[in-house]
């Protein structure tokens, strides 16, 4: 028998109460980098982990245990791919002094998909976590929402079907729908790939994604968007179709965790860096549809990258580390990115973001036409 553990659930839901600190973090792994992550993440005692995707990165490692050091292998390459099962354990077992004493909510990335044989894929990611799927209405477990007091969660997934006929979109309507703001004002999106990310590695990787499902987040009121899948940091300003929109939500990607890969370090907006559009769809989303094409109109107007870091993209570093996220009162909340070399309670990044829903309210008639869509070419 194992020891007891305890941990304390999410406060009940209301605008005036909020966990004091909810962790961040995105593409762990189980490395160097992932240690020191998770002692300075535990140091700042979370009430609540969210881990937006890329685990345990067992899909790495051969059935034997050792790794395959593969980092641009393509799931399409073969139909069967090598798998090791104990990673899953280790992992769990290191985590097990955090976790079992906090809650943790988790999102599927590429590394959870694990095909395998007889096409089961995402076996291990749905087995080995708990999923509020039910209680949202939700038949899945790629994607659900909860509450954790005054804030409701969405997770979303990009391993799936996301397109406006398809189940997923079709709950997201729903979920959002029935979003009561007096009782949850802040609303909290979270997905593996990030639409806004000016690095090289997935450059535009989640295009059709964005393209089908933004309005619907934007005239939802989405406050904040927190992503991983490319291993860096990076914060946006207010943002909706590449446009500075004081009604948008923040981007935050934070796959920054440790990995099992690289860091990402380039920028696509640097010279010689923009890359082809043909390279960037991921074939596991949505089977590899394109929809990375040139802009029609803004700074970047006829170009696939921009010339200079974009306007959206406030802040940018290449340093393993996590966030905390202080949801204050119905306005306010306090983030906090901390860089795993600096000492605990240094802070890379800190800002306030704050809300006005005054100035931006839920559900406005008229949206702004999608640019950079197929539907402008």
């Amino acid at each position: 028998m194992s020891e007891v553990h305890y941990f304390r659930t999410m406060p009940e839901s209301g605008p005036k109460s909020y966990p004091s600190r909810i962790a961040v973090v995105g593409d762990l792994g189980l490395t160097y980098n992932t240690t020191s992550t998770i002692d300075h993440m535990t140091s700042n005692h979370p009430d609540l982990v969210l881990l937006v995707g890329d685990v345990s990165y067992a899909n790495m490692y051969l059935t034997n245990g050792t790794g395959s050091n593969c980092y641009s292998c393509s799931f399409s390459d073969t139909p069967i791919h090598e798998t090791y099962q104990p990673r899953w354990d280790y992992w769990g077992r290191y985590m097990q002094p955090l976790i079992s004493n906090v809650p943790i909510m988790v999102v599927e990335g590429n590394h959870e998909l694990e095909e395998q044989a007889e096409n089961k894929t995402f076996v291990a990611y749905s087995s080995r976590f708990a999923f509020p799927s039910e209680e949202s209405g939700s038949s899945s477990t790629f994607y659900y929402s909860f509450n954790a007091g005054g804030i409701h969660f969405i997770m979303l997934g990009a391993y799936t079907s996301f397109d406006k006929s398809g189940d997923q979109y079709k709950w997201l309507e729903k979920d959002l729908a029935s979003v009561d703001r007096e009782v949850t004002p802040w609303l909290v999106a979270t997905w593996h790939p990030p639409w806004y990310s000016t690095y090289t590695a997935h450059y535009r990787e989640a295009e059709c994604m964005r393209i089908e499902m933004e309005d619907l987040l934007y005239q939802y009121g989405v406050d904040i968007v927190f992503n991983g899948h490319v291993h860096a940091y990076e914060r946006s300003n207010r943002v909706y179709n590449y446009t500075l929109d004081p009604c948008g939500p923040i981007y935050i990607t934070v796959g920054d965790g440790g990995n099992r890969e690289k860091m990402s370090i380039t920028h696509a907006d640097e010279s010689g860096n923009c890359p082809e559009p043909s390279t960037t769809p991921d074939k596991l989303i949505d089977g590899g549809k394109f929809c990375g094409f040139n802009f029609t109109s803004g700074p970047a107007e006829g170009k696939f990258c921009w010339d200079r870091q974009p306007d959206y993209s406030a802040l940018r570093e290449s340093s393993f580390g996590h966030g905390i996220l202080e949801v204050k009162n119905e306005t306010h909340a306090l983030w906090i990115w901390h860089r795993n070399q600096d000492y605990y309670g240094i802070a890379g990044d800190e800002i306030y973001i704050v809300r006005q829903p005054e100035k931006c309210p839920v559900k406005p008639k008229v949206l702004k036409p999608a640019y950079g869509s197929s539907n402008d070419i």
